[in-house]
């Protein structure tokens, strides 16, 4: 049977319409992806005239951060401003260390944020002193006659200082003559020469480029620690810093005598070699401490020298006990300092934070095992000491065995994951660029997270979130990281509990409410590592995760604002129909404006150590049972907020 549709003219004439409207539609969509295929495809050209090339100049300036690190603004001794001068006073250091000059002049004007440096050595030769502050791979330190044992060894340093100043100025005296030239950018401005009466040297002053270095600032205390690193490694040296003289005696044992003022078992146990130093004591602290250092240079995370020292003292110690300590038992409580003279250091990164020449490590293991050995039979007291602080950590972690078996079950119970951990695809010490600035926001409750996980890059950026307010562990044994579900897991997510090395990520941001609220848990969660896990602060991994206070715009823009002179700023720059709102907490700022806050231009305040026998007493006073005494301090510093309600 065949059925027939017979259409009514006017449907015939829709149906009409309504295949020409889809055929220009098609047409359109046809089109667009000609258009599309045409853009990818130039995209993709890769021919001569894609490929590049640019002079070491635009390179350094372009990306500074292959030479310098982190740009920063100065509120961290890792910023680049900081790397810049170490630069120059690197150069002036191993002039003392080749025995030319004992006293390094340096300067700050705060005002217009100039550095100089004066040193008193041999002065660059006066025919090259243009080449050996501006051409890339030029200099002295190739040279193995006239500098052994140099930190910088790369003919970059003093280069990369030049191309990221608006103002540098170099000046060599040498013999009653000196050459002077002045730069702005890298780029030669004015040079002369002539006779001087002046002693022999080399003077360098710089100011870094604001459009490198957006908005910065020098801070006296960091360039303070930081000379005072170079005296500790090189005693004899005198340095002068706007005129407050800065100088060691004894070496690493003045820096182990200053960091660690009380809270010691014994006096610190010193060694001096032809190539190595080092000095360590024990503490009733946990964890392990150390300062390590290559050529002068302080290598905030280890390397080879700093493994090898960690295996050489448990070797010693168990040659003079006679016993098969572990590892864990003789070092827990340990504060250590070690510096090695290595000819040629091989180091990760330009930054020089991590020695990589791993042949050193035997000669390191088999040399610190046998001072170790000497100075226990040396000073039996302390020798005795240490063994009973060894027997303490071992019946310690025996009892806690127990404790740490149930904490496992349970999680694993719970789920094979960490609990509130939203996990990133790379992490800290993997090898990849993602791996190097992994980071993990510690965050107050679910809320709070929600914006930061919906936001984050996956590859590079993880979460843990929080339960409320976290235990205050001043005070508490160890195995409180056990029993507190929060904190065992918190451990867990940062992989933390056998070794400081094992972090999963290079940066822990304590991403907490800008209200009263928040600030105790970010104050909680400090007193937690500070007690723990005091190396990752040492070390420079945590952080203040900084949100706007305030969100000022109009009809035509919108600003944030980070603090109440910056909102004062914006309220007069848009002038009409301002309309400010206050955020408190981080669930107010919805996922869209929060993005650009954790993305590029992410504002991050480091968490430091201006002294470790601070730590104790400090915590002591704000996180401890003084209640009265604590209530008086903030009484008597009280400042209002009118914002606050």
């Amino acid at each position: 049977m065949v059925f027939f549709l017979i259409a009514s003219p006017r449907l015939c004439v829709f149906a009409f319409k309504l295949s020409h409207s889809l055929q220009i539609r098609r047409r359109r969509i046809d089109i667009l992806s000609e258009i599309l295929s045409s853009k990818v495809n130039m995209a993709k050209k890769y021919d001569e005239s894609t490929v590049k090339s640019l002079d070491a100049l635009s390179h350094i300036r372009l990306r500074s951060g292959m030479y310098i690190g982190r740009l920063g603004d100065g509120s961290h001794a890792d910023d680049g401003i900081y790397v810049m001068l170490k630069e120059v006073i690197d150069n002036s250091v191993d002039e003392f260390i080749m025995r030319h000059g004992s006293k390094i002049e340096v300067d700050l004007d705060e005002k217009t944020s100039k550095v100089s440096v004066r040193d008193y050595g041999r002065g660059i030769p006066l025919g090259k002193v243009i080449e050996c502050v501006s051409q890339i791979n030029t200099g002295a330190k190739y040279n193995d006659d006239v500098f052994q044992f140099s930190v910088g060894l790369n003919g970059v340093g003093t280069k990369a200082v030049n191309a990221l100043s608006s103002h540098f100025l170099v000046k060599s005296v040498r013999e009653g003559e000196f050459v002077e030239a002045k730069f702005s950018r890298g780029i030669l401005k004015d040079k002369k020469k002539g006779k001087t009466k002046e002693p022999d040297g080399t003077y360098v002053e710089f100011i870094p480029d604001t459009e490198i270095f957006k908005k910065f600032r020098f801070q006296k205390e960091l360039i303070t620690k930081r000379l005072w690193h170079y005296a500790y490694l090189n005693t004899g040296l005198t340095l002068l810093f706007n005129g407050e003289t800065i100088r060691s005696e004894h070496g690493l044992l003045d820096l182990l005598n200053e960091e660690v003022k009380d809270d010691r078992l014994y006096e610190p146990l010193h060694y001096t070699g032809k190539m190595l130093e080092f000095a360590f004591l024990h503490s009733s602290s946990y964890g392990e401490t150390y300062f390590s250092f290559v050529n002068g240079q302080y290598t905030q995370d280890g390397g080879a020298h700093l493994s090898a020292f960690r295996e050489g003292i448990l070797k010693g110690v168990n040659e003079f006990a006679k016993k098969n300590f572990q590892g864990v038992d003789v070092r827990e409580g340990i504060v250590g300092a070690i510096l090695v003279k290595v000819k040629d250091p091989v180091f990760e990164s330009q930054t020089k934070n991590k020695l990589s020449n791993n042949e050193i490590r035997g000669p390191i293991v088999q040399e610190v095992k046998e001072a170790v050995q000497d100075l226990l039979y040396k000073f039996p007291e302390s020798g005795k000491k240490i063994l009973d602080r060894i027997l303490f950590n071992e019946k310690l972690r025996k009892e806690l065995a127990a404790v740490k078996k149930e904490a496992k079950d349970k999680q694993k119970k719970i789920s094979f994951k960490i609990p509130k951990l939203r996990d990133c695809k790379y992490h800290f010490g993997d090898g990849t660029k993602e791996g190097e600035r992994s980071m993990i926001f510690l965050t107050e409750g679910e809320s709070a997270s929600a914006s930061i996980v919906m936001t984050r890059d996956p590859l590079s950026q993880a979460v843990f979130s929080l339960r409320g307010k976290p235990l205050n562990v001043h005070g508490m044994k160890l195995d409180q990281l056990y029993k507190n579900e929060e904190m065992f897991n918190l451990m867990s997510a940062l992989n933390i509990e056998d070794d400081l090395a094992n972090l999963r990520y290079g940066k822990v941001v304590l991403a907490t409410d800008a209200d009263v609220d928040g600030m105790h848990i970010r104050n909680l969660l400090t007193t937690f590592f500070l007690t723990y896990f005091e190396g990752l602060v040492l070390n420079g991994h945590l952080y203040i995760l900084q949100t706007p206070l305030f969100k000022v715009r109009n009809k035509e823009k919108t600003l944030y604002c980070y603090s109440i002179e910056e909102k004062d700023e914006a309220v007069k720059a848009l002038k009409k129909g301002v309309e400010i709102t206050r955020f408190k907490g981080l669930g107010e700022i919805s996922p869209e404006e929060f993005k650009q806050f954790i993305a590029k231009d992410i504002r991050l305040i480091p968490v430091t150590i201006s002294n470790l026998s601070d730590v104790k007493p400090t915590l002591e006073f704000y996180m401890g049972k003084n209640t009265p005494e604590r209530k008086n301090f903030i009484m008597t510093n009280l400042k209002g907020d009118e914002w606050t309600t």
